[in-house]
């Protein structure tokens, strides 16, 4: 989920719902993005200045890990997934790319590098 308040959407999942910080990029400095946890569910947010200004669905995408990003896309273009961004090798650590599924609903694919 994109906000364009990191900080204070961080601390309602935190403060108010209880949800724990489990990852935090980058380390130091305003973080851009966090992994929080609450029981067995994860919650992604990510800062985007222009988040408040965008309809709310397009602040969402289904975050989905895969053994291998670039063999993943390849079978969901293959599919009737229209890809966004091909696969691309990020400075946190995976490799990443965006698709839209049939429906036009967003799709984050992430493999670890």
């Amino acid at each position: 989920m994109t906000t364009p308040d990191l900080p204070r959407l961080i601390a309602f999942y935190q403060d108010v719902l209880g949800f724990e910080l489990i990852y935090r990029f980058p380390a130091e400095g305003a973080p851009e993005f966090v992994a929080l946890r609450l029981g067995n569910s994860e919650l992604g947010l990510a800062a985007d200045p222009e988040a408040g200004s965008q309809p709310l669905a397009h602040r969402w995408e289904l975050c989905v890990y895969a053994n291998d990003c670039d063999a993943a896309v390849e079978t969901l273009r293959a599919s009737g997934a229209s890809v966004t961004e091909e696969p691309a090798d990020q400075p946190w650590g995976e490799r990443s790319a965006r698709l839209r599924d049939p429906d036009g609903n967003r799709l984050l694919v992430l493999s670890r590098l």
